[in-house]
């Protein structure tokens, strides 16, 4: 993103390079607002389901029982979070 977050506020950016896949920890995305600035993302419940997610969708992310971020493209993909420090 460019610029500086509001005050009071953090962004982070998370790229996911074509074919990626990230372990989901909790503790990374609690308490942000997700938005998938580019590409498409998919999110892999522990139970094996998956949901696929693109480019201007918003997410929560905190609490899921999710297994891992997933880029079943051959695009790259960008994630952008915000969030309040704890």
């Amino acid at each position: 993103m460019a610029g500086r977050p509001p005050a009071g506020f953090r962004f982070a950016s998370v790229d996911l390079e074509p074919g990626g896949t990230r372990p989901y920890e909790a503790g990374e995305w609690a308490g942000a607002l997700v938005v998938v600035a580019r590409g498409e993302v998919e999110l892999e419940c522990r139970d094996g389901r998956r949901r696929r997610f693109g480019r201007g969708e918003a997410l929560w992310l905190s609490g899921l029982p999710l297994r891992a971020l997933r880029n079943p493209t051959g695009e790259p993909a960008v994630l952008v979070a915000i969030s309040r420090p704890p």
